[in-house]
């Protein structure tokens, strides 16, 4: 053990700026002159904090609490005005649809789509195919318009394409919806409410936590006025934006009221626009008995094989689309015309998946008067239609968002199931007869699947719950709702079957291994994980782009920069037979505050941080076992804490690095070289923090900003 401190040695204070008290304190000694690494010795004692330094840091935390309330203030008024906006912007849009769809249809949406299956198709084919065609067309010349925007912008053009490139994707969106293409308007609803207060951001230069609390209230307002739903809204702009988003629970407490204060105001606003009925008539429906509820279950199982049909279903067709523009040279702005003629083509056989507002919804819960409810047969088939028609037009270029489909989908599913419930257990003619069980209208059957399919897709569990609740407003639905809500959202979760088979191969490494430490140490599939989220949000991202409205923050300026252009390759590496001191020395020596740990072929184990030895010391003094230091391994710290085994590659962009550490509440990950295959977890080669991606940040804003200064110079000349 290492020799007492004494008086004169000079001392250091690692603890966590989170934890109140220091666990222990690590006290400097020259080392011996055969040890194998130079510089100073530690020892290390558990103790109690210094209650000084803890007033100190109170009294400062305290200042700066109350810097901030004023600006706290401002960032609620501009929530307020943003939900204003949002409401404004939201009604308008709507309008712009229905004035686009009762032009092009000449009123005839009033009906839905039931008055297609009546009329002959000689009278009405060209009007069903062309339509959408040339909804398609003219989406083709607005998005590349704004692609335009996008990659020619510099100077001058910077300032205004914020402003005109969200403009450019609400008109096309108003026409790919009022043409009748097969996706939905809550979606560009949500991406105009955090556009507004993107835009709030940048004019008072707003970053963190204040730009994120407005974000969140411009989503919030965008579901909120697109429902006319506000408490969905709120749990909305929870669920997609401060939970994947903050960092810490005062980002989220900060940002509570404005959420609720912007989605409150957007609902009023939308309701004096567009009135206060609901976004879909609420059918008749009735529930009989709880005996139900494994039926509701069951149904929450399929909605979940749904969701997942609709997600693979989407990202299969992007795939094959992409693939055939680069193999046949089709133009991007003529790939939406295609989409709408396909859309069309499939209209002529199944009308319902053109959209029509929500009156296609109201006929498959047959809730609209004068109209005859579809069968369960055609009901299956409109379930697969549906899903083909939304991924085409979003595969093809066609602009609008997933709610609306997902709702009718979800509408179907559990209007078919409902019906062969019925017919299976109720009535004369049942197949089975079971006293106890007495089966519900398919209405009922009907709500419940619109619900765990939205959720299954776009993965919002509490906002489709809220929804659906606060529509129908009655508090007999909660319990079939959250059954199937939740079943629906654990079958379609992206890492439930990866997290499963991972687990398998780790329970398989440990029975094999011979050494007691490497038991509790990470293996490197567990160092996948990481990978896997991201590219499952990516994908979350492609199938429904204002579930990731805050993704791209600011982050415009760090769009186009991968891991390797700001990682930093001077790092602290040790291995699992490292005692703890030496590696706290070379923490110390380094300036570090964490350390890798590595094999001897430089594979990433682990990542251990202050804090983490930290708690080591909180469990040893627990278990009233206190070993000598020097006899501590590394190995022993990872056993009792598990090290971190979050990583990143070299090619990753730095907005994936930096997601990974704000979902899992880390200040850096390790760097990878590229992964071979699933057997090694690759080479660490560096890592990367939050002051690399602060400077990265920092020094593009300024470069941008001179040569945006330089080019008007140029032009005053």
């Amino acid at each position: 053990m290492a020799p007492a401190a004494t008086p004169c040695s000079p001392r250091l204070l690692l603890a966590s700026s989170a934890s109140p008290p220091p666990l222990f304190r690590v006290a400097v000694r020259p080392l011996l002159p055969g040890s194998r690494r130079g510089g100073v010795r530690l020892r290390v004692r558990c103790g109690a904090a210094d209650e000084e330094a803890e007033v100190r840091r109170g009294e400062q935390v305290k200042a700066s609490v109350e810097e901030m309330a004023p600006g706290l203030d401002l960032v609620t008024l501009a929530a307020c005005l943003v939900g204003l906006l949002t409401g404004v912007s939201v009604v308008l849009f709507n309008l712009s649809v229905h004035e686009i769809r009762d032009l092009l249809w000449d009123g005839i949406p009033l009906r839905g789509a039931s008055w297609l299956r009546e009329e002959p198709t000689a009278e009405i084919w060209q009007r069903v195919i062309f339509v959408p065609v040339s909804g398609g067309i003219i989406v083709g010349g607005l998005n590349t318009l704004r692609s335009s925007i996008k990659t020619n912008s510099d100077g001058s053009v910077s300032n205004i394409k914020g402003v005109f490139r969200p403009f450019l994707k609400a008109v096309a969106a108003s026409f790919t919806l009022g043409t009748g293409n097969s996706l939905g308007p809550e979606g560009p609803s949500v991406e105009i409410g955090s556009a507004i207060a993107k835009g709030f951001g940048n004019v008072f230069g707003w970053e963190g936590g204040k730009k994120l609390s407005l974000v969140a209230a411009g989503s919030a307002a965008g579901i909120a006025s697109g429902f006319n739903a506000a408490v969905a809204g709120c749990f909305f702009a929870v669920e997609s934006v401060l939970w994947p988003s903050s960092g810490d629970s005062s980002s989220l407490s900060n940002s509570t009221p404005m959420v609720i204060l912007s989605a409150v105001i957007a609902s009023v606003i939308s309701e004096i626009g567009l009135g206060s009925d609901p976004a879909f008539t609420v059918p008749e429906y009735d529930f009989r008995s709880p005996t139900e509820l494994p039926l509701y279950l069951l149904l929450g199982v399929f909605c979940g094989v749904v969701s997942i049909t609709l997600s693979r279903c989407t990202a299969l067709t992007m795939d094959v689309v992409e693939r055939l523009q680069k193999t046949t040279g089709l133009p991007m702005a003529v790939s939406p015309a295609l989409g709408g003629l396909i859309v069309g083509l499939l209209a002529l056989v199944y009308p319902e998946v053109l959209y029509w507002g929500f009156e296609n919804v109201d006929i498959l819960l047959e809730s609209r008067p004068f109209t005859s409810g579809l069968s369960a047969p055609v009901l299956v088939q409109l379930i697969g239609v549906k899903i083909l028609a939304t991924s085409l037009c979003r595969a093809f270029g066609l602009v609008g968002g997933y709610y609306a489909p997902s709702l009718f989908i979800g509408a179907a599913t559990g209007m078919a199931y409902g019906k062969f419930m019925r017919f299976t257990f109720t009535g004369s003619e049942a197949l089975f007869h079971v006293p106890f069980l007495d089966v519900a209208s398919p209405q009922a059957y009907g709500l419940v699947g619109m619900a765990a399919t939205l959720a299954g897709v776009c993965k919002v569990p509490l906002t489709s719950v809220l929804l659906l609740f606060e529509l129908t407003q009655d508090y007999r639905i909660v319990l079939p709702l959250l059954g199937a809500v939740g079943l629906s959202s654990w079958i379609a979760s992206s890492q439930r079957f990866s997290t499963s088979s991972k687990g398998k191969l780790d329970s398989l490494e440990e029975k094999t291994s011979t050494i007691e430490e490497a038991k509790n140490v990470p293996t490197q599939t567990q160092q996948l994980t990481s990978v896997d989220s991201v590219d499952a949000t990516a994908e979350l991202c492609k199938l429904e782009s204002s579930l990731c409205v805050y993704d791209v923050r600011d982050d415009n300026v760090l769009e186009n920069l991968t891991v390797a252009e700001t990682m930093k390759t001077r790092y602290i590496s040790v291995s699992l037979k490292t005692p703890v001191v030496e590696a706290l020395n070379l923490m110390l020596v380094e300036k570090q505050p964490f350390v890798m740990i590595t094999e001897r072929n430089k594979s990433l184990l682990g990542l251990l941080t202050v804090k983490d030895f930290q708690d080591f010391c909180k469990n040893v003094k627990s278990t009233r076992m206190q070993p000598e230091v020097d006899e501590c391994l590394v190995s022993n710290v990872c056993g009792a804490v598990r090290c971190k085994i979050w990583s990143v590659t070299p090619q990753m962009p730095l907005t994936a690095a930096e997601k990974i550490m704000d979902s899992h509440g880390v200040d850096q990950v390790p760097v990878v070289s590229e992964h071979v295959n699933h057997q090694d977890g690759g080479i660490l080669i560096g890592f990367v923090d939050r002051e690399c991606i602060t400077i990265a940040r920092r020094a593009l804003s300024a470069k941008e900003f001179f040569s945006f200064t330089s080019e008007i110079r140029r032009e005053e000349r």
